[in-house]
């Protein structure tokens, strides 16, 4: 840990890795995302082990769930993409996925929150955007946060780059997300790379630092 112009400045891993530090982020483990993932179980598994972890050490720890808007509620940039993700050239054959309340749009099974636990929903691809992560972790005095969960070229990435903006060190745990878009997950971690705002880890080296807390 450096000091300097009256900071702390962290720059390992052991830097942040403190409850009083650090929160952990389970980013939109949903049925009806991981449904979509040929290694849906096996991302399933790693983020357990990393949340189970976490719990041991006494971590805060935040749920992510993403949903989209009815199509009434749809303007044009939420119609514009829907169009574009759904390859469809009418609006008319635009689908409205991930709906509120629906089993799709659940946290798979392996993953309810706890006592002391909290999900917040989004509409947004930054989990920063339109939610209350950043004052909550602001409010607890925390300053960096772990994120695990899919998918990292859809909603990872833009959340780690917004978050840095808003002063927030990211620690993303590279076996603790995933995705479908092999060349977009790739991009991601060079971006990760290229800025170097970024903590990357992976889980066999973030556990033992969680559980060290308990």
């Amino acid at each position: 840990m450096r000091r300097g112009n009256g900071v702390e400045i962290p720059e390992t891993l052991e830097d942040v890795c403190a409850p009083d530090k650090m929160a952990v982020i389970v980013y939109d483990m949903q049925a009806g995302v991981l449904g979509q993932l040929d290694d849906g179980p096996a991302i399933t598994e790693r983020v357990v082990r990393v949340v189970e972890a976490a719990r041991r050490g006494g971590y805060p720890v935040i749920f992510l769930r993403h949903f989209f808007l009815p199509k009434r509620l749809m303007g044009s940039f939420a119609m514009r993409m829907a169009m574009t993700w759904q390859g469809k050239d009418s609006i008319d054959d635009v689908v409205p996925i991930l709906q509120r309340d629906t089993p799709g749009f659940q946290l798979v099974p392996e993953l309810q929150p706890r006592e002391g636990e909290v999900v917040f929903d989004k509409t947004s691809m930054s989990a920063f955007e339109g939610t209350p992560l950043a004052s909550t972790l602001r409010d607890l005095g925390i300053g960096s946060y772990a994120i695990v969960g899919v998918a990292l070229e859809i909603g990872i990435a833009p959340t780690v780059c917004h978050s840095t903006d808003l002063g927030f060190v990211p620690v993303v745990v590279r076996d603790g997300v995933g995705g479908r878009d092999e060349p977009g997950k790739q991009r991601a971690w060079e971006d990760f790379e290229f800025q170097g705002h970024a903590i990357v880890t992976d889980s066999d080296s973030l556990i033992p630092l969680l559980e060290k807390s308990s």
